[in-house]
């Protein structure tokens, strides 16, 4: 199967990988219907709509697949009336997406449409470092024209340590205000350890956390999700494609069986990796960055048909994650942060390498590296780091690649 080409001489293989990754978004153009969500495969059964789960002890349905919205909301308002229509109604923005203007482009669809705002569950984030909360989340407020947000994070937390009494009297404070309904975190480092603290808080509403194929079967994990749900802490999954810092790498095994596997189901190994996260019952919603029309539409047919995966489709992830673990960050940046001495924080870099080479956003990558300290980022080849190669589980070149992420993002 992946040695069939087409007309001009693109392979069956390479043609599903770019759809799933790219969602090929000019192909529809002036076509009629082509950003329709695509029908599931022949004999499944198809949700009229996104379905939804209870989002812990919030009570809230959300749906399960949520918006992402880390990308130019402002130009593009025809994707967030479609979104709403296919049943997307959770939105989730935050003051960094592009400096406000994430936050401003969903402001501006709510102005011209007023009704819109009741049917959105809408979730924004502040990282905590800047301080001036209350300042940043009334500015956050003006720009999405709204007077609430349904749902507050506080941004990128690397332990539970950041949920400080001074922040649980400040959340307290907001509730009481009306600026928000519930309240929690997100994280993409240390992401088990967080939860397992998260769950021992009882001021916790719900939590958004790096989740994919790659990190769900550590028994930690598992361990941290089941004591979330035992605390009636909503989960949300991030980063559920699983990429990494690292250069692609093509041609693997366990790549293979899945792209083959999941095109003779009817879906792409990309819609196979969300299918995968949702098989957990425990997981609330799954938040996804969906730039464009064909990308949403392709994740609202992955959200609705019910087809689930069979062990040999489970087996598969797991053999291209063991094959390709050397080119994912599992975010347990303490290891690594320890181990240099916290001179740099490794699992930040390798996030700004992420956004470069697997999410194909260098401006965002360029972004997020510009906010490290200047220190940080003049010491990167600097420092020695072969212990931190020796302790990291994944096997991570993590002294090239942070030669790289110099080169790459100074």
């Amino acid at each position: 199967m992946s040695g069939e080409t087409n007309d001009k001489g693109v392979t069956r293989r390479d043609f599903v990988k770019t759809v799933g990754l790219a969602g090929l978004a000019v192909a529809g153009a002036g076509v009629p219907g082509a950003f329709a969500a695509p029908e599931p495969p022949a004999g499944a059964v198809k949700a009229a709509t996104v379905p939804k789960r209870t989002l812990g002890k919030t009570g809230v349905e959300a749906p399960i697949l949520s918006l992402g919205g880390m990308f130019d909301t402002i130009n593009n308002q025809l994707l967030l009336k479609q979104a709403m229509k296919w049943g997307v109604t959770y939105w989730d923005t935050a003051e960094s997406y592009g400096n406000g203007l994430s936050e401003e482009g969903m402001g501006r669809f709510f102005a011209r449409n007023p009704e819109a705002r009741k049917e959105i569950f809408l979730v924004t984030k502040l990282v905590p470092k800047e301080g001036n909360l209350t300042a940043r989340l009334n500015q956050g407020l003006k720009r999405l024209r709204t007077e609430y947000v349904d749902l507050f994070f506080i941004h990128a937390i690397t332990g539970i340590g950041a949920m400080t009494p001074a922040i649980k009297t400040w959340a307290a404070e907001m509730k009481k205000a009306g600026k928000f309904k519930f309240f929690g975190f997100s994280t993409h480092t240390n992401m088990a350890d967080c939860l397992l603290g998260a769950a021992r808080l009882d001021w916790i509403d719900a939590v958004m956390m790096t989740y994919n194929f790659r990190v769900m079967d550590h028994p930690k994990m598992q361990e941290a999700v089941k004591a979330c749900e035992k605390a009636g802490i909503g989960l949300v999954a991030m980063k559920t494609q699983g990429g990494g810092p690292g250069a692609p790498k093509t041609g693997s095994r366990g790549e293979l069986k899945m792209v083959e596997h999941f095109q003779e189901r009817g879906f792409t190994d990309k819609q196979a990796k969300l299918k995968v996260v949702w098989e957990n019952p425990k997981i609330a919603s799954l938040c996804s960055q969906m730039p464009n029309l064909t990308i949403l539409s392709a994740n609202v047919a992955a959200a609705r048909d019910q087809v689930k995966l069979a062990r040999e489709e489970f087996e598969s992830l797991r053999q291209y994650a063991r094959e390709t673990q050397g080119d994912y960050c599992a975010g347990c940046g303490s290891i690594c942060q320890a181990a240099v001495g916290g001179a740099v924080p490794v699992n930040e870099i390798m996030r700004c390498l992420m956004y470069h080479r697997d999410y194909g956003e260098p401006e965002l990558a360029r972004q997020t590296f510009a906010g490290l300290p200047e220190a940080v980022r003049r010491r990167l080849t600097e420092v020695d780091y072969s212990r931190a190669e020796q302790a990291c589980p994944q096997g991570l070149a993590i002294a090239q690649l942070m030669r790289q992420a110099g080169e790459m993002l100074a």
